[in-house]
């Protein structure tokens, strides 16, 4: 299998679900379209070796004989992930997982995974061993990816699989998410102990039903303004709309003026994501043809994504601006201004690699 980075592979299969739903009216059709190269190209695992993934895997259960479950993947020849799948477009429910229950109890297997070819639902053991949650510890959406799970998927193709690294994780995972639904919930209707207890830190006098009634309302609408100035803080970071750069940047297509360049600013506090490392990776590998990988250098920064050359800020490369949901890669100039071009995925980067390198050349 061609060696592409396992984020491209990932939005492959996410753009070849859309090209093919509209034609998925089976199980089967679901499988061979989207599961089986799920399993294969993204994932990494062989569907074509037995040994290594087993179609109609069967293991009698306890009152159950002969019963299957779509897909097992094998390591060692023992049984460490259980795959059920619906047809494309089947609404998931803890009742579809039956058989991965029942499975879990008489094999090795720590991973359970229901889809439908376009949600992915991850389930192990943490409440009892052997006994598959019925909450799932991550779900893949393809239809509205959360890059910040993609590391964590990455975790199971078959040259990362450790099932104990897995499950530590999917603890953290699991509670994650509960307390994020917990959490947005609060911000639709904050309950009454969570008022009493931000009521507490600002008055000081008795909650009587009269101030209980006023501070649900305040509450309610200050966690509201939090949410909205928090998106605005973040958007405005994004597009560098902020005391260290107040400069415009120049779109591709957009009219007339170009924008000065950003000074560099500070290196975010915020951990640098997979996306934007391999992002760095795809210029890398495209302007290698110039220049030795090694002084191809990466500096990420509140705004966005900085590559320079030599890690000199005097010959910055590109930029990649992956904070806000259009993404873009920013090229410099020689007269040190900033073009933004916009990008659906990874891939679209190739598409500029004539820009970069022509660009970069000033540098040699």
């Amino acid at each position: 299998m061609e060696m592409i980075d396992f984020t491209e592979r990932l939005h492959n299969l996410i753009r070849k679900t859309a090209q093919v739903s509209a034609t998925l009216s089976t199980e089967e059709a679901t499988k061979n379209a989207l599961i089986m190269p799920f399993l294969h190209q993204v994932l990494g695992y062989d569907v074509f070796d037995p040994s290594e993934v087993v179609p109609e895997y069967t293991a009698d259960t306890p009152g159950k004989r002969n019963e299957k479950v779509d897909y097992a993947i094998l390591k060692d020849g023992e049984v460490q992930i259980l795959i059920e799948c619906k047809k494309f477009g089947e609404p998931l429910s803890i009742k579809h997982a039956s058989q991965l229950f029942r499975y879990f109890s008489v094999s090795k297997a720590r991973i359970g995974i229901l889809t439908n070819g376009m949600i992915y639902e991850f389930f192990t053991d943490l409440d009892k061993p052997n006994v598959m949650d019925e909450l799932p510890f991550l779900i893949l959406n393809l239809a509205d990816l959360d890059k910040s799970i993609v590391p964590e998927v990455k975790k199971l193709t078959k040259t990362s699989f450790n099932i104990d690294s897995v499950v530590d994780a999917a603890g953290e995972l699991k509670y994650l998410s509960l307390l994020k639904k917990a959490l947005a919930a609060q911000f639709l209707n904050p309950g009454e102990e969570l008022v009493r207890f931000l009521t507490s830190l600002v008055y000081t006098g008795i909650q009587t039903p009269k101030i209980k009634a006023q501070f649900s309302a305040l509450t309610q609408k200050a966690l509201k303004q939090f949410l909205s100035d928090s998106v605005n803080a973040r958007l405005k970071s994004a597009i560098g709309d902020d005391d260290d750069a107040p400069a415009p940047i120049v779109m591709m297509n957009a009219p007339a003026s170009q924008a000065t360049v950003e000074p560099e600013g500070e290196v975010s506090r915020v951990d640098t994501t997979q996306e934007e490392l391999d992002g760095f990776h795809i210029v890398r590998a495209i302007l290698r043809k110039r220049f030795d990988v090694s002084r191809i250098m990466q500096r990420d920064t509140q705004s966005y994504f900085g590559i320079l050359l030599d890690d000199n800020n005097r010959k910055p490369l590109c930029r990649l601006h992956f904070n806000a949901k259009q993404k873009y890669i920013g090229i410099i100039g020689e007269d040190k201004k900033e073009t933004r071009h916009p990008i659906q995925s990874l891939d679209d980067i190739y598409d500029y690699a004539d820009a970069l390198l022509e660009n970069a050349a000033r540098f040699e």
